[in-house]
Parts: structure tokens; C-alpha cells; sequence
């Protein structure tokens, strides 16, 4: 899967921990967030 595209293209997000809603957001609000760009992002998109 390729998150960075995903959240291009997606109107709403959802970051899951254990099963629960941990973040969510709009792509581009999840693609701007810190802690989102440094888990699942690489931190340098």
C-alpha cells in the first residue's frame, strides 16, 4: 500500500491503534500532520 498517494486522493482518513481511532482527518490534514509523517510516512514526503 502507498499511504502518501492514498491520502492524495482520499476526502477522510483514519489512523487505527489497537483497533481504535487513534487520528482522522481529511487526506491532506492526515498528510500534514507530524506524528502521521513520521509513522507511516517516512517523515520526508
Amino acid at each position: 500500500q502507498n499511504a502518501f498517494h492514498a491520502l492524495k486522493l482520499a476526502d477522510r482518513g483514519y489512523v487505527l491503534v489497537n483497533g481504535k481511532i487513534h487520528l482522522s482527518g481529511s487526506g491532506e490534514e492526515l498528510l500534514t500532520n507530524p506524528e502521521v509523517r513520521n509513522a507511516y510516512l517516512g517523515g520526508g514526503h
